[in-house]
């Protein structure tokens, strides 16, 4: 480039051009070809990820020490979960006994102590993550602050000077290596400010990343400590599923599966197990039956149990029932593992007040130990008197189911017109 100067200028002296003329259109095309040479590129703005706490999976702080079983195995929580669950599984494929039972509930009780484990040991890595993302977003607030507060200052300063031409430096300079030294300041400036432009974006879309990288995880972080809570209800309610169910069997295998008896007739007879005789037509209100009083049947106590059918489908008894102030047989500890009921239909009861509830619907702890497929299909209820009345008009069937330790089960179903059946078990129909 120097040469070809030398050059140029020597052949336009000889040409006789004024050497001044000659001097300024030579900067003004080196001026040109340097600016044109030193363009900066624009950046890629990418956002910087952030770091996840590196997992120690299979060290000795992720071995889940809740699960005595899991702990002397060396098992972190993830594979503990796995293993538990498939004993569990072994043990309820095994024949319905007591001693099944239990081993399926100490099963179930280490399983959900293991997803506490594993749920803390989560909620941790996250906290970690969320304080990681705060400190970023921290660093980040302060940079585009810092950033925003230079280019004010640089935005003022150009404003006060003005946009500079390269043919103003020229007239205004002292001699040509002050001409070469404001046009290399002129060009550090501009890259300079350049890259603060582009620092400053880079900050704000690093600023905008960690933002939602924090929100996210806060996110997660909620509904694991949700999660967390259920786990921990959830173990409460199988301890003493487990206290209540060696209550009640007393620890006896031969009540134990007098109970199971109880609960396979009841299922059996609604699947068309029992023998049955149309008696006649009844309405609603009429007196059906009276309960059997003391053991019969499969029960060990009298009580009426009343269910709601649709062909073999179980339907919610709440659901059909008037809204009605009941009581139950059992202390509000033991609601979660015997059920409850939420009356808010428009058929009247079958007995007379006070309904006192013995066992709720569905598929409570109480039921999975002992129903079929789990599922209580119905309510065990008692009244101020032994009095039975059909619900709605229909057809009135008797019959009677054997198999069971105490005689047979007897019991009354009406069918109504709609295809609904409404069922009354351990009663004498009359």
């Amino acid at each position: 480039m120097a040469k070809w100067l030398c050059g140029l200028i020597e052949l336009l002296k000889k040409i006789q051009i004024a050497y001044p003329i000659v001097l300024f259109v030579l900067l003004l095309v080196f001026v040109k070809l340097t600016f044109a040479q030193t363009i900066t590129p624009t950046p890629i703005l990418t956002p910087t990820p952030t770091p996840t706490p590196t997992s120690e999976s299979g060290s000795e702080s992720n071995v889940c020490t809740s699960v005595q079983e899991c702990a002397d195995q060396q098992l972190d929580c993830s594979k503990c979960i796995e293993y538990l669950a498939s004993k569990k599984n072994e043990a309820s494929g095994k024949a319905k006994t007591l001693s099944s039972e239990i081993a399926v509930t100490n099963n179930q009780i280490k399983l959900t102590e293991a997803r506490i484990r594993a749920t803390e040991q989560k909620i941790k890595e996250i906290q970690k993550d969320i304080g990681i993302a705060k400190e970023k977003i921290e660093e980040l607030e302060s940079t585009i602050d810092r950033a925003t507060r230079l280019l004010i200052e640089r935005i003022a300063a150009v404003y006060q000077v003005g946009r500079i031409e390269p043919w103003q430096i020229f007239l205004t300079a002292s001699n040509i290596d002050d001409v070469f030294s404001r046009l290399k300041y002129l060009r550090i400036v501009q890259v300079f400010d350049k890259k603060k432009v582009y620092a400053a974006e880079q900050a704000k879309t690093d600023y905008a990343n960690q933002k939602e990288i924090y929100q996210d995880k806060e996110g997660e972080a909620k509904s694991l400590s949700a999660k967390l809570s259920d786990y921990n209800t959830q173990l409460e309610s199988e301890k003493l599923g487990k206290q209540e169910l060696l209550k009640v069997t007393r620890n006896d295998e031969v009540r134990y599966q007098r109970l199971l008896s109880q609960a396979r007739a009841e299922r059996a007879i609604v699947l068309g197990g029992g023998t049955e005789v149309f008696l006649r037509n009844v309405n609603v209100g009429d007196f059906i039956g009276t309960i059997i009083s003391g053991r019969s049947g499969c029960s060990t106590g009298a009580h009426l149990h009343f269910s709601v059918y649709q062909g073999t489908s179980p339907r919610d008894p709440s659901d059909f029932l008037s809204s009605k102030g009941v009581s139950y047989s059992y202390p509000e500890s033991q609601y979660g593992y015997y059920g409850t009921i939420n009356p808010r239909g428009s058929y009247p009861w079958p007995l007379d007040d006070s309904i006192l509830v013995n066992q709720g619907y569905g598929s409570h702890p109480f039921a999975q130990q002992f129903y079929p497929s789990g599922f209580h299909d119905g309510i065990d209820i008692e009244g101020g008197n032994d009095n039975v009345k059909a619900v709605r008009n229909g057809k009135l069937y008797e019959g009677s189911y054997g198999g069971c330790s105490y005689g047979p089960l007897t019991y009354a179903k009406v069918e109504h017109d709609d295809g609904l059946i409404t069922w009354y078990l351990h009663i004498i129909s009359q």
